[in-house]
């Protein structure tokens, strides 16, 4: 064996000496190559050297199993996914084999969810492998590459710059893809130099036309050869210090070891067994390499990460976009595969009941094997042959120029039947100009771009989708039921009163009528939870909404659950259930590090509306306590305020009495932020709005703050240590004070016409209205001095003042539009006059009382006397109160009762007055 390339090496050493001027450089380089191949043919263990996708490799993969029949193949993916290979005949292909990990443990936090994937199409040598090892007996599959806890312990996940806009190109999500046979040069300057002199524009025209067209109908040996060359030639030119040729190398290291240990324990014969790993690993020179090699390598053990493992549906576009092939260069490989299999009349391995797959007969029984041939030079001839000129089929490129053309009129383009004709001369002359006899599927390609598309897209699709369309399109795999993890069964069993086809991709509308199919509620439950944990478009509510203290009577729903099948599918890989996966997420949103208040009240909501439980509400509520009690800023006190008084609002009208947890986080919020509130006040970080919320806590939650004990003095002295200058906050303390009884009205409206009246102060006097109307959330019974404050503004404010302001003041209501505006709407119904006729002779209500003679209140009990005379039926209303009995005795009514309760009478008199 060691002598069959001897003739090749010296060829090498004679073109080195001519070309290289000089036999030292370029000789270690072609003499390497020679040498790496020869190293791998003589392996007693047979490596065969695949590339990922590639219809070469899987025909002469199927090829060579049928005359080989291994008693074990040995197959480069990751160790840990071997259990999932027998679900595969549940699937339509592609799928995708998944480790999926959410909770890690030896790895920095930030990297979860750690995901890998490892695509499989039908055109692919490993599924042959796959098929033919799983449906033959006494054959064994061993997975010999590293394990998915191993792929982030050598590689750092990372996250691209730009995801995929293509919804099926982005079904890998950012997982780490795991491919078998990655061939492709590691450095630009050899990838340029091979597309450019090869007359083609990018990598995968590039294998097309100068590797698979040429091995698709070579023999195995010379497969073999020339695909270790390949692999050798890329290796040796990449860069030898990178961390990928390293992290390569201990890739290699491993699986050598996984095979002795293997072949140690099992007493396998090496002659019976076949490697399948990419060319690239197959020319190795590691010393690991080979059943001879060293036994040195030691293997880290894994981490504490809990992994999960399924299948996730695939596609072409994803395949592509995720080891950066060219768009369409896997449905072309598909195409050409279907072609291979007529052309070559081999029979392809296929899994018994494979789903999806075109329904072929049952194999023949295997021949007997083929006895291992002597390996000879068949890589000389190879390289010395002349390119096959292949000859035009011209029945073949007329039928794709048609089909391209009526595809591109039902996509909008006016294309003819001369445009047929352009497009196919078109390719003749462009595959011409690129030194090939027949136009390959870029080539037409390019001319249907060219003679079609010119320069408009009128549809959605532009002429290259097109034609990635017709050659094949873009296959989207599917898992199919028995294939689903249990919660993904679960879901689809508890939606099954929908009667609908949840596997199928598009969107697909529900009605659930609840209120005459009460069993429907189950299912609402089930889209609500979807809804909150699946991406948006899996399940959208189009009619319906969910509220606290509200129950469904009809909703109506848009279903993608076939379309989002992979975001369903990793949901099983977090529990058995979609509640437990649910009960995890709002548990782990309320104890995150960073978790606030509002967060941790939004999870207690959520539990509450989601899983009806008491339980796991009263866990939360008691974290979002707990972190109030820690907080020492202000940030989330609008949000806090709203969830309270939602779950407030709920629990006074669903509970006997409050939770405990809630009671506590009132008494708890009251005096916290009573304790915050003047450094908010002056905080330039602490915004109105926030100063606000937590006065609106402060004044809402009052009543039942100090039934628990909290004392009111605590939030007279937080109001009267509070010193603001800005302007808004100024008025909003203002407000408060009036909400306390500190300030009247009377002398608020005099503080605001001494600003309107102080020119140095009108310019900022709209921040004070800014305050005034953030002031209606914890006071709303000021709504009708801020319409009287707001009506004074635009009535007394010059113009270049007024509408600077507008848009802040649009801003304002906008955000809080649904607190505040209908408060005031309806305070400025009730004051402005309803017609337009009498909006000339109007006259503002605070203006009339401000107009009106104020006469002297009357002290003593003379006025009160004629006040009760005037209105015997309040004297009698007040004695029927008190208990007195009997009736007017004397010309004056009510004299005995005044006489016996004077403060009454008094306090009438002044409420009277004031009104």
């Amino acid at each position: 064996m060691s002598g069959a390339f001897e003739a090749l090496r010296g060829e090498l050493r004679e073109a080195a000496a001519v070309f290289a001027d000089g036999p030292r450089a370029l000789e270690g380089i072609l003499l390497g190559l020679v040498d790496d191949v020869d190293r791998a043919v003589r392996e007693p263990l047979e490596i065969f050297p695949v590339c990922h996708h590639s219809p070469a490799s899987a025909i002469a993969m199927a090829r060579r199993l049928r005359e080989k029949q291994p008693k074990v193949v040995y197959l480069e993916l990751c160790e840990d996914m071997a259990p999932l290979l027998t679900e595969l005949r549940n699937c339509r292909l592609p799928v995708a084999v998944q480790a999926f990990a959410t909770e890690v443990d030896g790895f920095p936090a930030e990297w979860a969810p750690l995901s890998v994937v490892a695509p499989i199409t039908e055109a692919s040598a490993e599924y042959q492998a796959i098929a033919y090892a799983l449906d033959t007996p006494g054959v064994e599959l061993v997975l010999v590459d590293r394990s998915a806890d191993h792929v982030f312990q050598w590689d750092r996940p990372e996250t691209p710059d730009t995801p995929p806009e293509d919804e099926e190109a982005a079904l890998h999500g950012d997982a780490i893809g795991v491919e078998i046979g990655d061939l492709r040069p590691r450095f630009a300057e050899l990838e340029e130099h091979l597309l450019r002199h090869g007359k083609v524009r990018h990598w995968s025209e590039w294998w097309h036309q100068y590797v698979e067209l040429p091995l698709g109908d070579s023999d195995h040996d010379t497969y073999r050869q020339v695909m270790f060359l390949i692999g050798s030639l890329f290796r040796r030119l990449a860069p030898g210090d990178t961390r990928r040729v390293r992290v390569d190398e201990d890739r290699e290291r491993y699986m050598w070891t996984r095979m002795r240990e293997h072949l140690a324990a099992s007493g396998a014969d090496p002659a019976e067994c076949l490697y399948i790993c990419g060319a690239f690993h197959a020319a190795s020179r590691v010393a690991e390499f080979g059943v001879g090699g060293t036994a040195g390598f030691a293997i880290s053990p894994r981490t504490a990460s809990s992994w999960q493992y399924g299948l996730i549906p695939s596609s072409h576009a994803a395949i592509e976009a995720q080891f950066g092939l060219a768009a369409g260069s896997v449905s072309i490989a598909a195409t050409e595969w279907a072609k291979n299999l007529k052309r070559t009349k081999v029979k392809p391995f296929q899994l018994t009941n494979q789903t999806g797959a075109k329904k072929r007969k049952p194999p023949a029984e295997l021949p007997d094997p083929v006895a291992a041939l002597v390996a000879s030079d068949h890589l000389s001839g190879f390289l010395q042959r002349p390119p096959t000129l292949d000859t035009l089929d011209q029945a073949e490129l007329l039928r794709w120029s048609v089909d391209v053309v009526r595809a591109a009129r039902r996509n909008g383009y006016l294309a003819s039947t001369a445009d047929a004709i352009a497009v196919f001369e078109t390719s003749i002359l462009l595959a011409g100009m690129r030194d090939r006899a027949k136009p390959t599927p870029y080539d037409f390609q390019d001319a249907a771009v060219t003679c079609i598309e010119k320069d408009v897209v009128p549809g959605r699709r532009d002429v290259r989708r097109i034609v990635e369309i017709m050659m094949g399109g873009d296959r989207i795999g599917q898992v199919g039921y028995d294939a689903l993890p249990p919660l993904a069964r679960d879901v689809h069993d508890r939606l099954a009163p929908l009667n609908l086809k949840l596997q199928q991709r598009g969107v697909q509308r529900a009605l659930l009528d609840i209120a005459s199919r009460p069993e429907l509620g189950r299912c609402s439950d089930v889209l609500w939870m979807l809804r909150y944990l699946m991406p948006h478009g899996a399940a959208r509510p189009i009619m319906g909404e969910r509220r606290l203290g509200e129950r469904p009577i009809q909703e109506s729903w848009d279903l993608a659950l076939g379309t989002h099948q992979r975001s369903l599918i990793e949901l099983g890989y977090e529990g058995v259930s979609i509640e437990q996966v649910l009960e995890q997420r709002l548990r782990k949103a309320a104890y995150h590090p960073q978790a606030t208040a509002a967060k941790a009240l939004e999870a207690v909501e959520d539990a509450t509306l989601y899983l009806r439980g008491a339980r796991l509400a009263d866990e939360l509520g008691t974290r979002a306590l707990e972190v109030l009690s820690t907080e020492r800023t202000v940030d989330g006190a609008p949000e806090v305020l709203h969830r309270v008084r939602r779950l407030l609002a709920h629990y006074r009208t669903s509970e006997p009495v409050l939770p405990a947890w809630i009671e506590a986080f009132v008494k708890t919020g009251y005096a916290h932020y009573c304790t915050l509130l003047p450094t908010a006040f002056t905080d330039e970080d602490a915004t109105v709005d926030q100063v606000a919320a937590m006065l609106g806590f402060l004044f809402s939650m009052e009543t039942l703050a100090l039934s628990l004990g909290c004392d009111r003095t605590q939030l007279e002295l937080a109001i009267a240590g509070s010193h603001p200058a800005e302007p808004s906050k100024v008025a909003l303390l203002w407000a408060a004070q009036v909400q306390l009884g500190i300030l009247s009205r009377a002398e608020l409206r005099a503080r605001c016409a001494d600003l309107l009246a102080n020119p140095l102060v009108l310019p900022a006097y709209p921040r004070y209205l800014s305050g005034f109307v953030h002031a209606l959330e914890p006071a709303p019974g000021l709504a009708d001095f801020v319409v009287e404050a707001v009506s004074n503004a635009f009535a007394q404010l010059p113009d270049p003042v007024l509408l600077p302001w507008l848009p802040t003041l649009i801003t304002t209501l906008r955000e809080r539009g649904a607190e505040l505006v209908p408060l005031l709407i309806r305070e400025a119904g009730r004051l402005f006059p309803g017609r337009l006729a009498a909006l000339d002779e109007w006259v503002p209500p605070w203006r009339a009382e401000q107009a009106a003679p104020k006469s002297e209140p009357r002290r003593g009990g003379t006025g009160g006397v004629a006040l009760l005379a005037a209105h015997p039926a309040t004297t009698d209303a007040v004695a029927n109160l008190l208990g007195c009995e009997g009736g007017w005795e004397t010309a004056k009514p009510g004299v005995a009762l005044l006489g016996r309760f004077p403060g009454t009478a008094s306090a009438l008199e002044v409420m009277l007055a004031g009104s």
